[in-house]
């Protein structure tokens, strides 16, 4: 169905969007080991968790367009 399918515009945006999304979870899955900090800890804890949840997300969106 038309509907459903992404433009190649918005297909090369989301892989842009995919992979900064990458970026920031690899860098706050590192620095979570490396910081001190309880609360600082926990906030990255989240944001690796909300991170690969909406990596999922958008890989979902992306294999879903394709058809």
């Amino acid at each position: 169905m038309m509907a459903n399918q992404l433009a190649r515009h918005e297909r090369l945006e989301m892989h842009e969007i995919l992979t900064l999304k990458n970026i920031s979870l690899t860098k706050a899955a590192t620095m979570k080991g490396l910081v001190g900090c309880n609360q600082l800890q926990a906030i990255l804890q989240e944001d690796v968790t909300k991170g690969k949840q909406h990596v999922e997300q958008l890989n979902e969106l992306l294999s879903d367009g394709s058809n």
